[in-house]
């Protein structure tokens, strides 16, 4: 083979990497026009550092303490002192005091919700609903009720959905009760949510301090008017969840 023959291959070559370069870009070019999206880089979210983590969930529970113990319109600057964090910090993760309320409401009602889940593996059906309504004393289930005046979305697809599971989780418990002849058939579960709130409800500024003594003595004569065989007739209808939510 002659050295014209290697010039000739040369040339071929180039040719073709060129003709191949060319294809490329006519086909770039191709689908860009005809609306195809370049492949972008992929990125991860970054994760929040568990420090961060555990000041919100500090924020939060010390939120719900004050709440409770003082009312809903405690200082947030309170709170921050409390859960041991900044003021900055305590803005930065929630900006006012809506944001932090709806975190606590959602937090309260989750484990609410738990310990109705948790109770539900009693084996005696009355116990089990027993121990959800001592359970929810402990949540200070209570304390919801003056957190959802104001401004408050009560309606927030995330709480709704909460309110939800726990709705049902209880409607459960009151039912298997109810089957297995335990509990008086005249109430509904409407009536165990309004006594237990009512019976668990801070009051944020008295003076008879230490009455969450009381608490749990008083939901048990609660529960023993719930038991069978009913000793008198109850004024009115049963309060069902409907009832609850047009009131």
């Amino acid at each position: 083979m002659g050295p014209g023959s290697v010039v000739k291959g040369g040339n071929a070559a180039g040719a073709a990497a060129e003709a191949a370069t060319g294809a490329a870009a006519r086909t770039t070019s191709t689908a860009r026009t005809q609306g195809a999206a370049p492949t972008a880089p992929c990125r991860s979210t970054p994760r929040p550092r568990a420090d961060a983590l555990r000041n919100r969930e500090r924020i939060i529970a010390a939120a719900r303490e004050l709440f409770v113990e003082f009312g809903p319109d405690v200082a947030l600057d309170d709170v921050a002192r409390r859960a041991g964090v900044g003021n900055a910090t305590l803005y930065r993760n929630f900006p006012d005091r809506a944001a932090l309320t709806h975190e606590v409401v959602l937090a309260v009602t989750s484990r609410t919700t738990l310990r109705a889940e948790e109770a539900a593996a009693e084996s005696d059906p009355f116990a089990a609903l027993s121990r959800f309504v001592h359970a929810a004393a402990d949540e200070r289930i209570g304390a919801l009720c003056p957190m959802l005046s104001g401004v408050f979305d009560r309606d927030h697809p995330d709480l709704l959905a909460e309110r939800g599971r726990l709705e049902e989780a209880v409607e459960g418990l009151v039912a298997r009760a109810q089957s297995a002849g335990r509990l008086r058939t005249d109430i509904a579960v409407g009536d165990v949510l309004v006594a237990l709130s009512q019976l668990t409800r801070p009051l944020p500024g008295i003076a008879c301090q230490g009455i969450d003594r009381f608490t749990h003595r008083h939901l048990q004569l609660f529960l023993d008017g719930l038991e069978t065989p009913a000793r008198s007739e109850l004024p009115g209808s049963a309060a069902t969840l409907e009832d609850l939510r047009r009131s």
